[in-house]
């Protein structure tokens, strides 16, 4: 049965979306935009017309289904996922203003899972029946290895380039890598939308489930795909300049050459990912890439205060969105 609730959650979920697409334009586009391979508007121009073209190629969704698990459904009403939303949009918001790349991602699920941990205590129940242990557990696994596998990618492709291209002429190498950035910051956009779009179709999947407009285990309707991919794309053609700086220049200088292995080696993590059916961090994995192209010139290139700063951000952002969408979902679930 259609609601007044139920439409406020899709319609919130959507919102979600559109600020993972602003919040996350800095993975895709921040290494292109320093190099000045592209103008920003370029730049968020193709990565919003990459992220869109993942959904006409990923049909099988297995990121979704995963996020679709991770509150058993005897717990999942629309307000917990209305609860673990609010959540999830208040802390991307919270840390695009300060310029933090954490993660879309792991806020959504922190708050999906916060929210349904709360649910289940106020029915009597222990607090972590609520959720599959074995996707969490998986989940915040990848919140350690995603960044190191883009970073060991990154860096052993970054030594490759090097030693294939030592007998080439400076200036006639950085031309081919201006254009081979393109190719690769299309495909970082492209994997980003196959990974992080993926995550709030199984929000609303299951919030369909919950409606009893479908049952469990019916075919996704083809809106929830389309929806989700344009409002991810829309919400990359805005932008998330604050994030750029940091990602493009703060970790370490990046060259062209350097974007290319840094694209390509998120691009692949996030493809591997993505078969693996793993809700993983794209901001993460970017991040990671960005480091181990930094330790091919030498540690002290990377500038590890601020890399430390973005660890702790990853480290409290599931404990946060879970706490604000318990109490949020304290204060909404009688609405």
């Amino acid at each position: 049965m259609v609601t007044t609730l139920l439409v406020a959650v899709i319609a919130l979920a959507l919102i979600f979306d559109y600020t993972n697409g602003f919040h996350d334009a800095a993975n895709s586009i921040a290494t292109i935009v320093s190099t000045k391979v592209l103008t920003p508007f370029q730049a968020v121009l193709l990565a919003a017309v990459f992220n869109f073209a993942a959904y006409f190629f990923i049909k099988d969704h297995k990121v979704a289904n995963t996020v679709a698990k991770i509150v058993h459904e005897e717990f999942i009403t629309l307000h917990v996922i209305l609860a673990g939303l609010i959540a999830a949009i208040t802390w991307n918001l919270t840390t695009w203003w300060f310029g933090i790349p954490s993660s879309s991602s792991h806020t959504l699920i922190g708050g999906f899972a916060g929210a349904g941990i709360t649910n289940a205590i106020l029915l009597g129940a222990s607090g972590f029946s609520a959720v599959n242990a074995h996707y969490i557990l998986t989940i915040i696994a990848y919140i350690v290895l995603a960044p190191f596998i883009g970073l060991f990618i990154a860096y052993f492709i970054t030594i490759m380039i090097l030693h294939l291209c030592k007998r080439a002429k400076p200036v006639t190498a950085e031309r081919w890598f201006k254009r081979l950035q393109l190719v690769s910051a299309a495909a970082l956009s492209f994997a980003h939308g196959t990974n992080d779009a993926q995550k709030v179709m199984g929000i609303l999947y299951v919030a369909l489930v919950a409606s009893k407009i479908i049952n469990s285990g019916s075919p996704m309707p083809e809106w929830i795909p389309l929806a989700c991919y344009s409002a991810i794309s829309l919400g990359t053609m805005s932008g998330g300049w604050k994030i750029v700086k940091t990602m493009g220049s703060k970790i370490t200088k990046i060259t062209p050459l350097e974007g290319v292995a840094a694209e390509t080696a998120g691009a692949i993590t996030l493809f591997i990912t993505e078969r693996l059916a793993i809700p993983v961090s794209t901001t993460h994995t970017i991040t990671g890439s960005i480091i181990g192209v930094g330790l091919t010139k030498r540690v002290s290139a990377v500038r590890w205060g601020v890399t430390i700063n973005l660890v702790w951000a990853w480290i409290i952002t599931i404990p946060i969105s879970a706490l604000i969408a318990g109490l949020v979902f304290m204060l909404v679930r009688h609405w």
